[in-house]
C-alpha cells in the first residue's frame, strides 16, 4: 500500500460512544454529541502506533476513570484498546461544563456581545483541551487538531452526568 493510500486510510471509518450508564441527557448536550460525530465522520485523521491500516471502527468509553479508545478494523477485528487517565481532565470538563451552560442560556437572553464573550471562553477551554487530550494520546494516537477537538467533545459528553 503507497504511503499516500496509507494516510488516506488513517481515519475513523466509524465511532460509538460507550454509553451504557447514560439514561438521558439534555437536548443541547445531544446536539453537541450529533455534531461532533457528524464533522468527525466527515473529516479526521487518525492513526494509532499499531501495525494495522485504517479506516478504523472506534468506541469511547469511561472505566474505572479511563477514557478507552477501542480500535477496531472496519470488519470488526479487535485492533487495540488505549486507556487514558481522565483525572487530568477532570477541572477542564467541569470549567467547560459551566461555561456551556452559561453560554445555552445566554443564547435566550442575552446581548450579542455577552454571548460572544461566554462563546470566546467556552472556545478557549474547548481548545485547552483538546491539546491536553492531543498531549496525552501522544506516541500512542496520532491526530490532527480539529480530530482532537470533536473527541475532546465526545470525552466531554461520556462524562457529563447531569
Amino acid at each position: 500500500m503507497s504511503e499516500d493510500q496509507k494516510k488516506r486510510n488513517a481515519r475513523i471509518a466509524d465511532i460509538v460512544l460507550d454509553e451504557h450508564t447514560v439514561v438521558r441527557r439534555n437536548p443541547d448536550i445531544e446536539h453537541e454529541r450529533a455534531v461532533a460525530i457528524y464533522d468527525l465522520l466527515e473529516e479526521n485523521f487518525f492513526s494509532p502506533g499499531c501495525a494495522w491500516d485504517g479506516p478504523y471502527e472506534v468506541t469511547l468509553a469511561i472505566q474505572e476513570n479511563r477514557l478507552i479508545f477501542d480500535i477496531r478494523g472496519e470488519d470488526g477485528t479487535e485492533y487495540t484498546r488505549v486507556p487514558l487517565p481522565m483525572a487530568p481532565f477532570r477541572r477542564i470538563v467541569k470549567d467547560y461544563f459551566t461555561v456551556c451552560e452559561s453560554y445555552f442560556t445566554a443564547i435566550k437572553t442575552a446581548s450579542p456581545s455577552q454571548i460572544e464573550a461566554i462563546d470566546m471562553g467556552r472556545r478557549g477551554l474547548h481548545n485547552e483541551g483538546s491539546e491536553l487530550l492531543k498531549d496525552r494520546l501522544e506516541g500512542k494516537i496520532e491526530m490532527d487538531f480539529p480530530t482532537s477537538r470533536r473527541l475532546f467533545t465526545l470525552l466531554c459528553v461520556l462524562h457529563f452526568k447531569g
